[in-house]
């Protein structure tokens, strides 16, 4: 059966990657691939009209952007949705230029506006119209709660990220809700019903902007999806011994792990 939706975890790591520079835990040390986490980032797929009849959308440009196409063989970008505007979600954007020269076509990124209006002021070069050798984008700012992206219905969500907001994204049965340490109760009604909910468990201990893994497991209670994965680790959590503590039906996400629903995997009634 041909999937609905492709979910590829191009990296599944904090903003410093592990293994982390100068660090040697167990966990930046382990054997286990498992534990390589490059910065959080997804590319999803999805059946539409485009010239291989698949979209192919990135969530956020990482840092490690470049290494993260190669490994997952990304021959193509149509579009880019941004959750924020945080380093490790964005510095990767150079990297799309590859794609501008190869299809010859600019990419629409998608975010809020103060998303986009950081985007274009720390690239301002790629948006020089003078400027030759730059990626070629079109900035397409999110101001209500669904956009249309290539065949597809997806709701941008806000949630909290300490003082500031992320957008957590939703597509069908899917929801991945990054970098947040509080879902408000309108986002949260949004996210009922979900057959599947990535969500950021940075660490054991509270931390002011991101959930531990405890607060994570609590809104994965609260919000009943019927599985539900944790990203965006930090080097404080061994996988393995992180899965062997979790309820049934929650796992851990790893670097390129691959999720496809198939076509009757919508939302639950």
């Amino acid at each position: 059966m041909t999937p609905r939706l492709r979910i590829t975890f191009l990296g599944t790591g904090t903003s410093v990657g592990i293994p982390v520079i100068t660090c040697r835990c167990a966990v930046c040390t382990s054997a286990d691939p498992r534990n390589r986490r490059l910065r959080a980032g997804l590319l999803l797929e999805w059946p539409a009209e485009t010239s291989d009849g698949w979209a192919h959308v990135l969530v956020d440009t990482t840092t490690d952007l470049r290494q993260q196409a190669l490994r997952a063989g990304i021959e193509r970008v149509d579009a880019v949705l941004y959750t924020h505007a945080h380093a490790d979600h964005v510095l990767g954007l150079d990297e799309l230029r590859i794609y501008n020269f190869v299809h010859r076509t600019s990419i629409p990124l998608y975010g809020d506006p103060e998303t986009l209006d950081c985007i274009r002021k720390m690239f301002a070069y790629a948006f020089d119209p003078d400027a030759v050798a730059v990626p070629r984008l079109r900035l397409c700012p999110v101001t209500e709660p669904e956009v249309e992206l290539l065949g597809r219905r997806v709701q941008a969500l806000p949630v909290m990220h300490g003082p500031g907001r992320t957008l957590a994204l939703r597509l069908g049965g899917f929801a991945y809700c990054t970098d947040c340490n509080g879902i408000p109760e309108e986002t949260a009604e949004r996210l009922e019903g979900l057959q599947l909910l990535v969500i950021d468990a940075l660490r054991r201990k509270p931390h002011r902007s991101h959930f531990s893994v405890e607060q994570a497991l609590g809104q994965i209670e609260r919000l009943r999806p019927r599985r539900a994965l944790l990203t965006h680790l930090s080097h404080e959590l061994d996988h393995a011994e992180l899965e062997r503590e979790l309820p049934d039906g929650v796992g851990v996400a790893y670097d390129g792990m691959v999720i496809e629903l198939p076509a009757d995997a919508e939302p639950v009634a």
